[in-house]
């Protein structure tokens, strides 16, 4: 006598488990080591846009977490080498706007800003396209060294949503990268996008804001005037373009003299820059 299975076992389908792709040849990750790097990388981007999942598939499950200087915002680095050169990779707190309204914000700001990162990959939600879009156009503002990581591009199929990267990656003049961290697919290309932006053989024309007029030319004016009193400071149009949309904050930092503590290397480690002037308090 031949016994059959129950009805629910037989038609019952298994999962489908996507294979995790294997990283581009010449990628190591390094989780806590962090020393002797040559280059710099942050990563930021809205909370729950997968970025610690970014983190953790570059550098591993291990990262050092500690508390930005003088604050309660933990933060976590992390290290990866490609290609023969070591990657410090800084995780900055997911924030949803760079105006400086709270400490999550100021933090992210001042070291996209001051501490002059050689790349900043932005990590996007594919399926809210258009909420990510204030951050990262706010970031282009302030660096041309920049990656777009188009992450959740699984779920936004799922919705139904179709993101045509390449024609974003046109409209916001950086490397755009469609990725699904959590199974690795796309970060083979996000890190070779990222090498090649953090050592110049990529070059970037991030969208900006295109002043006119007399807005032009006060724009101009206070750039001048900027550069002349704090020498090496950098992107002084993204602090006139804040002093004139009355930015209280950037205008106590340049009435009390406070930039010039900010307008050094590119060195700034992210205690420093956390920590350095009014700017963003």
């Amino acid at each position: 006598m031949t016994s059959k299975r129950p009805k629910s076992i037989r038609e019952r389908k298994l999962p489908v488990v996507e294979p995790v792709p294997p990283f581009r040849e010449g990628l190591r990750q390094l989780g806590i080591d962090t020393t002797d790097w040559d280059y710099v990388v942050a990563l930021a981007g809205n909370p729950n846009t997968g970025k610690s999942t970014v983190f953790n598939a570059l550098t591993g499950l291990r990262q050092h977490v500690g508390n930005w200087p003088g604050k309660t915002v933990a933060r976590a680095e992390g290290g990866f080498a490609y290609e023969g050169k070591k990657y410090k990779l800084v995780d900055l707190p997911g924030t949803y706007s760079l105006l400086s309204a709270s400490t999550d914000e100021e933090i992210a700001r001042n070291f996209i800003l001051f501490g002059r990162p050689d790349c900043t990959i932005i990590v996007m939600d594919a399926t809210v396209l258009e909420r990510n879009l204030n951050l990262a156009l706010q970031i282009l503002e302030i660096t041309d060294r920049a990656v777009v990581c188009l992450n959740l591009m699984d779920e936004a199929r799922r919705k139904g949503i179709r993101v045509n990267h390449k024609t974003l990656e046109r409209e916001l003049g950086v490397p755009v990268v469609p990725t699904v961290a959590r199974t690795a697919h796309g970060m083979n290309e996000l890190v070779a996008a990222v090498a090649g932006v953090a050592s110049a053989r990529i070059r970037t024309r991030p969208h900006r804001i295109t002043a006119t007029g007399d807005t032009a030319r006060s724009v101009d004016e206070l750039v001048a005037l900027i550069e002349a009193a704090y020498p090496g400071l950098p992107n002084a149009r993204w602090l006139a373009m804040r002093l004139l949309e009355g930015d209280k904050r950037v205008e106590d930092a340049l009435r009390l003299g406070e930039l010039s503590q900010l307008a050094v290397s590119r060195e700034l480690e992210p205690a420093e820059v956390a920590t350095s002037g009014a700017a963003a308090r």
